[in-house]
C-alpha cells in the first residue's frame, strides 16, 4: 500500500485501533507485527522514517552476546541464541550466518575461549549454527589473510549472524502490511488524548501534508527507543516532570566503513581484549569492512548523533593492532554513530548496563518498552502485546511470528546493496541486476563504488515509502553507511529521480539536497592536506 493510501485509512470515521505503536524502529516495527499477526487492527506511526535512528545504525550483528556470556548473564544469551535461530530461519536472505575469529597471541588463551566458546553452542541448543573449532596459528592465518602474524599463538572460529539493520526493518513493516497494519511515516504524537486520567488516543501531524489527524486506540505503545522518556512527558504532563526518575541512559556506539582490503575475506575478527574492557569486531558488510563499536555515555539525545574523532581514532588503533596493515583516518570510507536506549541503574556505567529491556506501564496505561536490542526484537513484541492485549480486553489469540517468513516475494527487494558492481549482501547477484534486462540505462550503477541504480529508486519510492534522498541513501539501500563521498555526487540523480516519482518541483529538489549534504558531513573525515 502506498503512503496516501495509508493516510486514507486515519480518515476513516468512527475506527477505534486496537493497538498503536509509536515509533518504527526495531521495538515498534515488531510489535506492530506481533499485534497484526493476531488480528488486531493495528496503526504505527513514526516521527521520521522508519528504522531512522539506532535501528539502522547497529553493528549488523544477530547474536548471542559473547560478551554478556562473560558477565554471566546466561538467561539473556540463551533467549538470543534463540530468536538469533528463529530470523535465520524467517529472513534467509536478509540474515546470514558468518564466522569469527578470535586471534590468540598469549599462550592458552585459546583454550580459554574455545572453553567459553563451547558454552555458547551448547546455550543456542539445536538452534546452533556450526560447533566452536579450535585453530592453530596456520589455520587462523589462513582464514584472515591479512591478519597480523607476529607471535600468533592460534584461536577460536565460531558461528554468529549477520545482518542489514535497514532492510530487516523494511522487511518488517512490508510483512506487517501483508498482515493487516496501517504504517506511516513522517507522522509526529503532538498530543496524547485523555478520558479523566485514561490514555484513549493520539493527535498525529502529517509532515507532509501539513494536516493533523485524531485516532482513538484501546492500548497505546511506546515503542521509541531512546526518545521513549519525550513521549513519558507528554503522558505525565508539566505539572510531574519534576518528580520523574530518568528511565534511560543513552550510550553512543560508533562504526567505521574501510575497504574491504583490509579483510578480504568473508570470515569476521572478534577482538576480545580492549582497553576499556569492550568486545570489538571487524566484519566483512556488503563488500566493504565494518568496525565497531564504542560505548561513551552522552547527555544529549538526538537522531542524528555525531561520532566523535577519539571514537573513531580507539576502533582505529585497536583494530590496527589485529592487522598487517592499520587503517588510517584517510582510510575511513564512512563513520556513523547510534544511540542505545539502556535501562537506567544508578551507579551503573554504560558499559555495565544491561541490554535487557523493561516494559513500563504508566497510570493512564501506557505501555513503554525500554531497553533492549535487534537480536530479541520479536521476543520483546510478543511480551508487549500479550500485555497489551490483556489490558484492552482483546480476543486471546497465541503468538505466530516465531515462525513467520519475513522474506517472501514482496519483500526480496528489500536488501538493496549499494555494494560495487552488483553483488548483495551474500555476495550473490543482486535481484535489481536481473529482473529489468530490457532497461540497462536504470540498471546500471549510479557510481563506481555504488551498486544503486534508478530501478532501485522506483522500487523504495512506490513500494517501501521512501519520501527523502536520505531515506533512498541511508536506509533503502546503505550507500551513505558504505561511502560517504560517493553517496553525496550521486544525490543530486536522486533527488532528480524521486522529485519525477514523487511529483515534486526544483525546490524540493534543492532544499532536499541541502539536508542531505547537512547530513553527510557528519558521516565523512576530512582527508589530510598532502
Amino acid at each position: 500500500m502506498t503512503r496516501e493510501q495509508m493516510l486514507a485509512r486515519l480518515e476513516e470515521t468512527n475506527r477505534t485501533w486496537d493497538v498503536i505503536v509509536i515509533g518504527g524502529g526495531a521495538t515498534g516495527l515488531g510489535t506492530a507485527l506481533e499485534a497484526a499477526s493476531r488480528g488486531y487492527q493495528t496503526l504505527l506511526v513514526e516521527a521520521a522514517d522508519f528504522a531512522n535512528g539506532t535501528s539502522s545504525r547497529s553493528t549488523k550483528l544477530i547474536h548471542g552476546g559473547v560478551r554478556y556470556l562473560r558477565q554471566g548473564k546466561l538467561s539473556m544469551v540463551r533467549q538470543s541464541l534463540r530468536e538469533r535461530g528463529r530470523l535465520l530461519r524467517n529472513a534467509p536472505s536478509i540474515v546470514h550466518p558468518l564466522n569469527f575469529v578470535i586471534p590468540s597471541y598469549r599462550t592458552g588463551r585459546r583454550w580459554y575461549f574455545y572453553a567459553g566458546l563451547k558454552a555458547y553452542d551448547m546455550l543456542a541448543g539445536e538452534l546452533n549454527l556450526e560447533p566452536t573449532r579450535l585453530l592453530n596459528a596456520r589455520q587462523a592465518s589462513e582464514l584472515l589473510p591479512t591478519l597480523n602474524n607476529h607471535q600468533l599463538r592460534g584461536g577460536v572460529m565460531y558461528g554468529d549472524g549477520q545482518f542489514d539493520d535497514a532492510a530487516l526493518a523494511m522487511a518488517l513493516a512490508t510483512t506487517a502490511v501483508e498482515q493487516g497494519a496501517t504504517l506511516l511515516n513522517y507522522t509526529p504524537v503532538v498530543r496524547l488524548l485523555k478520558r479523566g486520567d485514561k490514555l484513549t488516543g493520539l493527535v498525529l501531524h502529517d509532515l507532509e501534508g501539513q494536516r493533523e489527524f485524531e485516532v482513538q486506540g484501546k492500548v497505546i505503545v511506546n515503542a521509541t527507543g531512546v526518545f521513549a522518556e519525550s513521549i513519558l512527558q507528554l503522558d505525565r504532563g508539566p505539572a510531574d516532570l519534576g518528580a520523574m526518575q530518568p528511565k534511560i541512559t543513552p550510550s553512543q556506539g560508533t562504526h567505521v566503513v574501510v575497504s574491504r582490503a583490509f579483510l578480504p575475506t568473508d570470515r569476521a575478527i572478534m577482538i576480545p581484549d580492549t582497553d576499556d574492557g569492550r568486545v570489538l569486531f571487524a566484519i566483512p558488510w556488503l563488500n566493504h569492512t565494518l568496525i565497531g563499536t564504542t560505548d561513551m555515555a552522552v547527555d544529549k539525545i538526538e537522531l542524528d548523533p555525531q561520532p566523535q574523532m577519539s571514537e573513531v581514532d580507539y576502533l582505529l588503533e585497536h583494530v590496527g593492532r589485529y592487522l598487517t596493515k592499520s587503517p588510517q583516518r584517510q582510510d575511513v570510507l564512512s563513520t556513523f554513530a547510534g544511540l542505545r536506549p539502556l535501562v537506567a541503574q544508578a551507579g551503573k556505567s554504560t558499559s555495565q548496563l544491561s541490554r535487557e529491556h523493561l516494559i513500563d506501564l504508566s497510570p493512564s496505561g501506557l505501555l513503554s518498552v525500554i531497553g533492549g536490542k535487534w537480536t530479541t526484537y520479536r521476543q520483546m513484541g510478543e511480551e508487549v502485546v500479550d500485555l497489551a492485549a490483556k489490558l484492552a480486553e482483546l480476543p486471546r489469540r497465541v503468538s505466530v511470528t516465531a515462525t513467520l517468513a519475513l522474506d517472501g516475494p514482496s519483500k526480496a527487494k528489500s536488501s538493496l546493496s549499494s555494494a560495487p558492481a552488483s553483488l548483495g549482501e551474500n555476495g550473490h547477484e543482486s535481484a535489481s541486476a536481473t529482473e529489468h534486462p530490457a532497461d540497462d540505462h536504470k540498471n546500471m550503477p549510479m557510481h563506481p563504488e555504488l551498486a544503486l541504480t534508478e530501478c532501485e529508486i522506483d522500487e523504495a519510492v512506490s513500494h517501501q515509502w521512501a519520501r527523502t534522498v536520505d531515506d533512498v541513501l541511508a536506509r533503502r539501500s546503505r550507500a551513505l553507511f558504505l561511502n560517504a563521498s560517493a553517496a553525496l555526487s550521486v544525490a543530486p540523480r536522486v533527488a532528480r529521480r524521486m522529485a519525477m516519482l514523487l511529483g515534486r518541483d526544483r525546490a524540493w529538489e534543492e532544499a532536499q539536497l541541502a539536508s542531505f549534504e547537512r547530513l553527510a558531513a557528519g558521516y565523512r573525515i576530512e582527508r589530510p592536506q598532502l
